[in-house]
């Protein structure tokens, strides 16, 4: 039998990789800034809000003004219904899940340990997008830049609160068990990139707001506690307005341009954004450590670049 009897197979061409280029890198600095000053808002209306009801607030009001924006832009609402299950997991996987677990564990052993394991992530998210996605394959410069960061978060944030990480295994495992739910909620954020950031935005913070209604209510009872005072209410302002409908804005528009795994890098930035704002704001000093580690997550992100080190070997 004749061999063209038989049409040649056509092969897709593979996925382009998902890079980190100079607009993503610096949507990426902005959005840490935002996530690392949602911790000067925590401190002060965390000391007179129940855990579970914060969340809810900045979830809720994060979430509504999102919408106000919808509407009065006049943006369209996706037409398949399965973007909103999707929207409805990634509400429980990159907010109901990772913020109750976060809260918990960094009252058990601290901001600093909580910090060092949520930079975790972006290794979490490289497994997990390695395994899962065509276009997000694991690569020795994202080990390595990965890894390197990580290692820059710790030495940043220093011995002391290494030695937390023995303190609770149970708050240690919820911290892990947060940047699991965080690697896994880019692989599933992937299916809103071809949707507006502020509608996926939207969509997640208002799943999310539902799934913390029963358990705010049910474990801090917000009615019978006091009314905050005016100090807590604008900090869950900032909490809500900027550090969440603001930041998922840009998480999701960084999600669409650079990857899930490029996205979740974020969590290597904040501690550097959270001790750059103690400095501004408060008047804090940086120690060596400090220094010595935010070049360290530095080197880890040219790593993951790339590009330099192809301009060094001549590439």
């Amino acid at each position: 039998m004749d061999a063209k009897t038989f049409p040649t197979r056509r092969t897709s061409p593979a996925p382009a990789e998902a890079s980190l280029d100079l607009g993503s890198l610096t949507l990426l600095v902005l959005l840490s800034l935002l996530w690392g000053g949602s911790f000067l808002f925590m401190r002060v209306a965390g000391a007179e809000v129940p855990v579970f009801t914060l969340v809810l607030l900045r979830v809720g009001i994060a979430a509504a003004a999102l919408w106000v924006v919808i509407i009065a832009s006049g943006r369209r609402l996706p037409s398949r219904g399965g973007i909103y299950l999707r929207a409805l997991l990634m509400g429980f996987l990159n907010n109901a899940v990772p913020f109750s677990l976060i809260t918990f564990a960094t009252v058990e052993i601290g901001a600093g340990a909580a910090s060092i394991l949520n930079a975790t992530t972006p290794i979490f998210t490289v497994l997990i997008a390695h395994r899962l996605t065509a276009d997000e394959k694991m690569t020795t410069n994202k080990v390595a830049g990965v890894v390197l960061g990580f290692l820059g978060v710790a030495v940043m944030i220093g011995l002391p609160a290494l030695r937390g990480l023995s303190a609770d295994f149970l708050a240690v495992l919820a911290m892990l068990a947060a940047a699991t739910s965080y690697g896994f909620s880019a692989v599933v954020g992937k299916g809103f990139r071809a949707i507006d950031p502020v509608v996926s935005a939207a969509l997640q913070l208002s799943a999310s707001t539902l799934l913390m209604v029963p358990v705010a209510f049910l474990v801090d009872r917000p009615f019978a506690t006091a009314m905050p005072g005016m100090s807590a209410i604008v900090s869950i302002l900032g909490l809500a307005l900027l550090s969440t409908s603001l930041a998922y804005v840009l998480f999701f528009r960084i999600m669409a341009r650079a990857g899930g795994t490029n996205a979740m890098l974020v969590t290597l930035l904040v501690p550097v954004s959270a001790v750059t704002l103690g400095v501004v704001l408060l008047g804090e000093s940086l120690s060596a450590g400090q220094f010595a580690g935010m070049a360290m997550i530095g080197a880890g992100l040219v790593v993951l670049d790339g590009r330099a080190l192809r301009r060094l070997r001549g590439g």
